[in-house]
């Protein structure tokens, strides 16, 4: 891919970002439409992105990569459990500020492409937790046992459901409630299981 110009660093921002704006008001990203939102020829576009389908995964691969830079960062905490949660509170944060998160993780999600591009995201985004986790069953302090990819998947998966809803309720929880909930339930799967106390020879 040819590197891009400044000026064409900005032009494409600015398109992404009309495509963002078209995608909350209309559910859709139709390239005339983002042009018009844009202010730009209908050609533009295309040139910047190739096709329809490139702008939105493009649009879908922004989403993502903002997701991943705010969440998948160092995090303070001395154990597991605190930079866990601190994590999961950051990601709350973020994507409840983001108003395009409700539609890509909401009624986008059934869109085949859009489901394409979140695919390949959640296989690095399992990868990572389940080298996470077994860095934390190395030090005891999470997921004593188990195959840990499978639970990464099971727990990625859960959290990224309960988020999509959660953005598309009217009201909308709490974040600090729903953060709360899921640290519930992330904790009580992956709390380190301890073995059963052997009865007193005298008892």
């Amino acid at each position: 891919m040819t590197s891009l110009s400044e000026r064409g660093v900005r032009t494409r921002r600015r398109l992404l970002d009309a495509a963002a704006e078209e995608l909350i008001r209309t559910g859709q990203v139709e390239v005339a439409a983002v042009a018009r939102r844009a202010g730009v020829s209908v050609g533009l576009p295309y040139r910047y992105f190739g096709t329809q389908s490139g702008l939105v995964s493009a649009l879908l691969a922004r989403f993502y990569y903002g997701v991943d830079a705010e969440v998948f960062r160092g995090f303070p905490g001395e154990t597991w459990a605190e930079r866990e949660r601190a994590r999961m509170e950051a990601l709350v944060r973020h994507l409840y500020a983001d108003p395009v998160a409700p539609v890509i993780l909401g009624q986008m999600s059934r869109d085949v492409q859009a489901a394409e591009v979140e695919a390949r995201y959640m296989r690095l985004v399992i990868d990572r937790a389940a080298r996470n986790l077994t860095a934390a069953r190395t030090r005891g302090e999470a997921a004593a046992g188990g195959d840990l990819e499978l639970l990464a998947a099971n727990l990625m998966g859960g959290l990224r459901s309960a988020i999509g809803l959660a953005l598309n309720r009217t009201p909308r929880p709490d974040p600090a409630v729903l953060t709360e909930h899921l640290w519930t339930f992330m904790e009580n799967i992956t709390r380190p299981v301890r073995p059963p106390a052997r009865p007193h020879p005298c008892a």
